[in-house]
C-alpha cells in the first residue's frame, strides 16, 4: 500500500514521546543536595559504579541456562541484541557462550568491588570475530540503561555574584565530568551518609541488595577549585556552599562524549597524552594568565568524557608504549593525571581490543610488564560451531535484505569451509579413525555413529587455540554479497554462484598470503562440495520417495522384521503364507544407508524398539517421520529401490519424454513445498545431481 504524504504528516505530528510527567523527570526537574541523599536511603542504585550499572544491564536482559556437551552453560541474553519485535538485531552475536560468560564473570568481580575493579579490559582474537560488536552493544547498552535507571550529576549556578579575592568572578556551569553529588560531601560526612544509605538499603529491605555503596572522594579539578573558593568565601559554611549546587539527571551518550569515549591509534609523532586527560583552554588562559588554574584547563580528553561509563581503546596494543603509561594509574588507581595537576579520580571500565599479532608483540615487551598484570585478557574466537556461523549469515542474507530467492544450502556450504579453515584437524585423523567434517559434524551437535559426544570435551582440550586462525566472517559475507548482486541469475541465489566467488576471491583476498594456507582451503573446498552434493542428493532422494503410503509400508516391514529378529521369531510370508527367517537383507540394506556398522546393528533395532514400547506404554502410537535418522534411511532406500523408474539421466541429456517429465514436475513440486526451493533452483538441483548419478559420483556419508 502506497502511503500519502499526508498520512506521514498526521503520524508525525502532534505526537509526544513522553508524558508531562515523564519529561519532567528526565529532563525539568532539578533536586537540591539533601532531595538526592533523601533519594539514595531510599534507592541506592543511582550511585552505582560503572561496572555495577553493566552487571545490572546484563543481568536485567534476562539468561537462559542450557546444557551443551554435559556442561553447564549461560547464555546472557542481552549479548543476542533483541529488538522491540522480538527479532535478533544487527549486532546479534551467535554462539561464544563460553568467551561472554567469561567477560560477564569479569564485569560481576569487579562490580563487587574486588581487585578486578582495578584491571583493564582486553579483548583478544583474529579480525571479524565480534570484538567491536561487544564493545557496540556495551556501549549502547549502557545508553539505553541510562533512560531508564537513573544517573544523576550536579551544577553551578549563582556564581556570577560572587567575588574573589583577584578580583575575578566565577561562572555557572555543569560539572565537566558528571561526577557523583555525593562527592560534594567531606569526607567525615561522607563515611556516616553513606553508612546510613548502606543499613537502609541492606538491612531494612526483603533480601539484601546487590552491592554497598563505598566511601570515594575527589572532585575534578574544576569543582574541586569552585567548592574551596566557595567554602573560603562563606568562611566554612557548607550548606551556603550547597545552596549553589543544583542536582539533574544525565543520559551517557556516546554520540556526545557523555560517559562513553572511545580512542584510536595514531602515528608516533601524533599521539599525545593530552587526548586522554584534557589540555589548556589558550582562550581562558588569555584571561587567567597561569596553567596551573583550574579554569584555564579543559577536562576534554577521553578519560575525563568516559568517567561513570566507559572508555573504549581500538585497536589498543598499536598504541606507543609510551602512551601506554596513562592507562595504569587510570587502571590500578582509579586516578588519572593532568598537566600541573594532581591526580584527579575516575570510575569507568577501560575496555581494549586487539589482534593476535600486536598481542604477540605486547607479551614478548619486557618493558609492558606492569600493563600486562592490569590487563584481563578475554578471547574472542572465531565460531567452530556450524549452526552458529550460519545463523551470522542467515540474519544479513534473507527474503527481507535480498531480492532475489536464496536457494537451500546457500549460505551453509560456505559456512562448512569457513568452520573448517578454523578447526585444528583432530589427532584421530592421523589414525584414519576421524576425519576434518566429522569433527565439525560433532562440534554442531550432531550424532555419528562412530563417535558419541564425551569425545569432544576431548577434542576441545587437544585445541585450546581453536578458532584463532581461519577464515574471518566477511570474507563470507563478500562472496555472498557478490553473488546477490551478480546478474548470473536473476531469480535466485545459488550455492554454485556463492562457490565460484569464493574462488575468484581466493586468489586476490589480501590476508591469504600463504600457498600452504591456500593450498589447505582450496582441499577444505572440496569437502564442503562434496557434502554439498550429498545434501543436494538426499533432497532429491525425499522428493522423489516421499509418497508416505510407500514410506509407511516400508517402515512397517522393517519393524516387522526387527521384532522377529530380537525375539527370535519366523515370520508368515504373505504369498506363500510360511514361516521364514527376518529378511536381513532388507534390515541392513535400510541401516547401511545411515552407516550402521554390523556391530552396532543389534542396538540399533534394540534402541528403536524399546522407543516404540515406551510409546506404546504411554498410549502413544510410533511415527517414523519423527525419528529424522530412520525417516532418511527408509527415503534412501526407498529412493535407491526406484531410481531406475525416473531416469534423471534424461534431464543431463536433454531428452525427457512426456511419462519422465512429469515423475520429474512431481518431484519439482516437492523441492517447491517440502524444501525451499524456486522454480530456477529446483531445476538446477535435478540438473546437478543427474550428472552426478551419471558420472557415478554419488559419496556415501
Amino acid at each position: 500500500m502506497v502511503v500519502e504524504t499526508a498520512d506521514f504528516e498526521t503520524l508525525i505530528r502532534g505526537r509526544n514521546l513522553y508524558s508531562e510527567e515523564e519529561a519532567n523527570e528526565l529532563f525539568v526537574s532539578k533536586l537540591t543536595i539533601f532531595d538526592y541523599l533523601k533519594k539514595l536511603r531510599e534507592d541506592a542504585r543511582p550511585a552505582r559504579t560503572s561496572f555495577q550499572r553493566v552487571d545490572d544491564m546484563i543481568e536485567e536482559a534476562g539468561v537462559e541456562p542450557f546444557s551443551e556437551f554435559n556442561e553447564d552453560l549461560v547464555k546472557y541474553k542481552f549479548f543476542s541484541d533483541i529488538q522491540k519485535d522480538g527479532s535478533q538485531g544487527p549486532d546479534a552475536i551467535f554462539g561464544l557462550e563460553k568467551p561472554l560468560m567469561k567477560l560477564v564473570e569479569f564485569i560481576k568481580a569487579a562490580a563487587l568491588g574486588f581487585s578486578l575493579e582495578k584491571r583493564m579490559i582486553l579483548l583478544h582474537g583474529p579480525v571479524g570475530s565480534s570484538k567491536s560488536t561487544i564493545a557496540r552493544l556495551l556501549k549502547g547498552g549502557m545508553e539505553a540503561y541510562s533512560w531508564t535507571n537513573p544517573i544523576y550529576t550536579f551544577e553551578w549556578q549563582n556564581l556570577g555574584n560572587i567575588e574573589l579575592e583577584d578580583g575575578k568572578k566565577l561562572s555557572d556551569f555543569e560539572c565537566q565530568m558528571h561526577e557523583d553529588p555525593i562527592k560534594l560531601l567531606d569526607r567525615k560526612m561522607r563515611f556516616e551518609v553513606i553508612k546510613g544509605i548502606n543499613e537502609n538499603n541492606f538491612e531494612k529491605k526483603d533480601g539484601p541488595m546487590k552491592y554497598k555503596l563505598k566511601p570515594d572522594w575527589g572532585l575534578c579539578i574544576h569543582c574541586e577549585d569552585v567548592y574551596s573558593r566557595l567554602m573560603k568565601h562563606y568562611k566554612g559554611d557548607w550548606e551556603k556552599v550547597v545552596e549553589h549546587i543544583v542536582v539533574k539527571r544525565f543520559f551517557l551518550s556516546e554520540a556526545r562524549r557523555i560517559g562513553i569515549s572511545s580512542f584510536l591509534p595514531k602515528d608516533e609523532k601524533n599521539q599525545d597524552s593530552t587526548e586522554l586527560t584534557g589540555n589548556v583552554n589558550y582562550r581562558n588562559l588569555a584571561v587567567i594568565g597561569d596553567e596551573s588554574d583550574p579554569r584555564a584547563f579543559n577536562l576534554s580528553g577521553e578519560f575525563c568524557k568516559g568517567n561513570r561509563g566507559l572508555f573504549e581503546v581500538v585497536e589498543e596494543l598499536k598504541l606507543e608504549t609510551a602512551f601506554l603509561y596513562d592507562f595504569l594509574t587510570a587502571s590500578q588507581e582509579k586516578r588519572i593525571k593532568p598537566k600541573n595537576f594532581a591526580l584527579i579520580p575516575v570510575d569507568l571500565i577501560i575496555l581494549g581490543h586487539t589482534n593476535h599479532a600486536d598481542f604477540v608483540k605486547l607479551q614478548n615487551d619486557q618493558f609492558m610488564e606492569a600493563f600486562r598484570d592490569r590487563t584481563e585478557r578475554i578471547d574472542i574466537p572465531y565460531n567452530t560451531k556450524l549452526k552458529h556461523e550460519e545463523a551470522i549469515y542467515c540474519r544479513d542474507y534473507n527474503i527481507k535484505t535480498v531480492a532475489k530467492h536464496i536457494a537451500p544450502f546457500t549460505i551453509k556450504i560456505p559456512s562448512i569451509w569457513a568452520i573448517l579453515s578454523r578447526l585444528e584437524e583432530p589427532k584421530e585423523l592421523k589414525s584414519g579413525t576421524m576425519t576434518l567434517i566429522q569433527k565439525l559434524k560433532l562440534y554442531n551437535g550432531e550424532k555419528l555413529t562412530k563417535f558419541g559426544e564425551e569425545i569432544v570435551k576431548k577434542l576441545h582440550e587437544d585445541a585450546i587455540n581453536e578458532g584463532m586462525e581461519g577464515i574471518s566472517p566477511r570474507f563470507i559475507q563478500d562472496a555472498v554479497a557478490y553473488a546477490a548482486a551478480s546478474e548470473e541469475e536473476k531469480e535466485c541465489v545459488n550455492p554454485f554462484m556463492v562457490l565460484r566467488k569464493i574462488k575468484d576471491r581466493m586468489v586476490v583476498h589480501g590476508n591469504l598470503i600463504s600457498q600452504e594456507q591456500q593450498a589447505n582451503l582450496r582441499k577444505y573446498l572440496e569437502i564442503a562440495e562434496d557434502e554439498y552434493a550429498q545434501m543436494a542428493v538426499e533432497h532429491v532422494e525425499l522428493a522423489i520417495s516421499s509418497n508416505e503410503d510407500e514410506l509407511t509400508q516400508l517402515c512397517n516391514e522393517y519393524i516387522k522384521n526387527i521384532t522377529a529378529y530380537s525375539f527370535k521369531e519366523k515370520i508368515r510370508e504373505r504369498v506363500t503364507r510360511r514361516d521364514a527367517e527376518p529378511d536381513e537383507r532388507l534390515m541392513r540394506a535400510i541401516e547401511e544407508k545411515i552407516d550402521i556398522a554390523e556391530n552396532q546393528k543389534d542396538e540399533f533395532r534394540g534402541q528403536i524398539l524399546k522407543y516404540i514400547g515406551g510409546l506404546a506404554a504411554a498410549g502413544n502410537t510410533f511415527d517414523f517421520k519423527k525419528d529424522e535418522q530412520l525417516k532418511k534411511a527408509l527415503s534412501k532406500h526407498l529412493f535407491e529401490s526406484r531410481k531406475d523408474k525416473l531416469k534423471l539421466d534424461q534431464l543431463f541429456k536433454g531428452t525427457v519424454d512426456k511419462h519422465e517429465q512429469e515423475k520429474i514436475d512431481v518431484a519439482k513440486k516437492r523441492l517447491i513445498e517440502n524444501f525451499g526451493y524456486c522454480d530456477v533452483c529446483s531445476t538446477n538441483v535435478l540438473n546437478y545431481v543427474a550428472n552426478i548419478m551419471r558420472k557415478g559420483d554419488i559419496v556415501k556419508k
